[in-house]
């Protein structure tokens, strides 16, 4: 297992130091490939670190969103040169020479997956070329206008649903016989046909898994429409 490094360690925050304490040693069994029916449910990202002054070493993180088979449990693992080397719950924050690797997901994919040097520089983990993540990695290389135009329209679509959210939560929150009594109640303008209000829904949520692929994520944004 990577060994965590005293000195950078004792400038840590407590959530940091937390995340550390929960990386567990990986078993040491190989990575298996990736296959092409695991594009939804498996996530790979790698990248090449040096080790001390010698050649560099090739670290890979695996997040399988289902879970694992038997507690359900979402993990990432941390492989060395293909070996699994740690694991842990997620978020996690593996030590890595030079560093840590973070990893983050929302409800719908990836959210986070970076090296953070020790001076603070940061880099993202390549995906595999045949993930979710790296195919569309590869689409916005080859053809970045429609890149942009798709990501625009992603954002436009979480902003209604953020928005029909609020809508929808105000009206209940201005019941509460306190908020009532003090501001009056809130009556919802919008009155959406049930087939209207679940396509938006869904709207919102191809928009999320969308920046997930490309693991982008704002609080407000992607939280906002229920991921």
């Amino acid at each position: 297992m990577v060994a965590i490094r005293e000195g950078v360690t004792m400038g840590l925050s407590w959530n940091d130091r937390r995340l550390e304490r929960r990386v567990k040693p990986g078993d040491g069994k190989p990575l298996k490939p990736f296959r092409w029916w695991q594009m939804t449910r498996r996530s790979l990202l790698s990248i090449a670190l040096p080790v001390g002054g010698g050649p560099s070493a090739t670290y890979t993180v695996e997040v399988k969103h289902g879970g694992d088979p038997e507690t359900g449990v979402v993990r990432a693992r941390l492989y060395r040169d293909g070996l699994c080397e740690a694991e842990s719950k997620l978020p996690a924050r593996f030590p890595a020479p030079g560093g840590t690797i973070e990893v983050r997901r929302s409800e719908v994919g990836m959210r986070r997956c970076h090296f953070v040097a020790d001076d603070g520089s940061e880099a993202r983990l390549v995906p595999d070329p045949r993930s979710a993540e790296g195919r569309r990695m590869r689409f916005a290389r080859e053809h970045p206008g429609a890149s942009g135009l798709i990501g625009a329209v992603s954002v436009v679509l979480l902003l209604i649903g953020v928005g029909l959210n609020l809508l929808q939560a105000a009206q209940p929150i201005s019941e509460i016989p306190a908020i009532a009594d003090s501001l009056g109640t809130f009556e919802s303008p919008l009155r959406l046909p049930v087939w209207l209000n679940v396509t938006l829904g869904l709207g919102a949520a191809l928009g999320a898994t969308e920046r997930a692929m490309r693991m982008r994520y704002h609080w407000l944004l992607d939280s906002g429409a229920g991921t």
